[in-house]
């Protein structure tokens, strides 16, 4: 471990090391040669013994920049807009609906939505296709001049180099006040799933929910969402504060995390076929291949995904219909995200075998 980006200068304990991931894991290639060429960057993840934060130390934010080519919209799916709607539920009871800013606001599903529902709000995010002129396609930066009345900040935080100064920016940008929404991926779930395919180079930190005690003097309300795998904090811009750990919060890493591709591998009979291009997908199907499995197929319903290739395999992602005409009935499909098993039942007729791999 080289420790060139630790945050704050301060110890840290090695907790997981993974060479070589693409850098961004929902960047889509017009090319199986272009997707594999795609810039990798290696993990190391730490635990900061002073912060709690668990964060990558081989991180490299200059390697990040986020074009329209970044697809990693799951509004597509029922069951997804179902936890959008639980949001937004949550968005009007504590920050309510006048005078919201929306930071990396994506393609902006979640802010449309709002919208719909009466919201005053204004979006910010580079990767942003549409026209709607209540998003600007740019970073959300200081010296904008923003005074609202609360933040939305849903899967961004995780991708920010020194979270703690990034919302004392926001703080500072908003005029010290304000409440903020945050939603970030669960570290505990991805421990207790041994999800090792939800570690990814863009995702510099991982939370766990008593990191926002730390950060905030007082939390509003906090949860899990989207059956544990995200956690969400509701808490006053004002309340932010120097995050410092006790003994007694430390981060309980799995020994054998990461060693269980083959358990979950051995049940396709020799043909892996993936249900999921996004974040887990391209993971999982890496170290498939790295360990000598040819994957046979990747599916996804995103039709912004389909025809293009995936970073670093260079595998194609095709759609339901193009899969499964050619499967036979009984094969096995992993799933990469169980919580659309279901789902993804309902599309296929039932007649596969379903395997989850974050239930295995």
């Amino acid at each position: 471990m080289n420790g060139k980006n630790l945050q704050s200068g301060s110890r840290v304990k090695l907790l997981y090391q993974q060479k070589q991931l693409p850098i961004f894991q929902n960047k889509m290639y017009q090319s199986g040669i272009s997707a594999k060429n795609c810039l990798k960057g290696d993990i190391d993840l730490v635990e900061d013994l002073e912060s709690g934060f668990v964060y990558n130390a081989a991180f490299d934010s200059e390697l990040m920049t986020y074009d329209a080519s970044y697809q990693n919209e799951q509004g597509v799916s029922p069951l997804f807009l179902q936890h959008l709607n639980r949001v937004i539920e949550i968005i009007f009871q504590y920050l309510g609906s006048s005078s919201l800013v929306e930071v990396g606001c994506g393609k902006g599903l979640l802010l449309e939505m709002l919208l719909k529902k009466g919201c005053d709000i204004t979006g910010y995010d580079p990767t942003y296709e549409g026209d709607n002129e209540k998003i600007k396609k740019q970073y959300f930066l200081p010296g904008l001049g923003i005074n609202a009345s609360g933040l939305i900040l849903r899967h961004v935080l995780e991708h920010i180099q020194d979270p703690f100064v990034f919302l004392t920016v926001l703080k500072n940008t908003n005029g010290g006040a304000g409440r903020i929404y945050i939603e970030v991926p669960c570290l505990d779930w991805i421990c207790k799933h041994d999800a090792w395919f939800d570690i990814f180079y863009e995702h510099v930190n991982y939370f766990r929910i008593s990191d926002f005690y730390r950060i905030f003097s007082s939390v509003i309300s906090a949860g899990h969402l989207f059956g544990g795998q995200y956690i969400y904090v509701v808490a006053d811009l004002s309340e932010i504060r120097k995050p410092v750990i006790d003994d007694m919060d430390r981060v309980n890493f799995p020994e054998n995390f990461g060693n269980s591709l083959n358990s979950k591998v051995q049940k396709c009979q020799n043909q892996i076929t993936i249900w999921g291009g996004a974040s887990k997908g391209v993971i999982f199907a890496l170290y498939a291949q790295r360990a000598g499995y040819a994957v046979n197929a990747v599916i996804d319903i995103n039709p912004k995904k389909q025809g293009l290739f995936l970073p670093a395999t260079g595998i194609k992602v095709e759609s339901p219909e193009a899969v499964l005409q050619k499967l036979p009935h009984g094969s096995t499909i992993l799933i990469m995200n169980s919580n659309y098993l279901e789902e993804i039942k309902a599309m296929s007729g039932g007649i596969f075998n379903y395997v989850g791999i974050d239930n295995e």
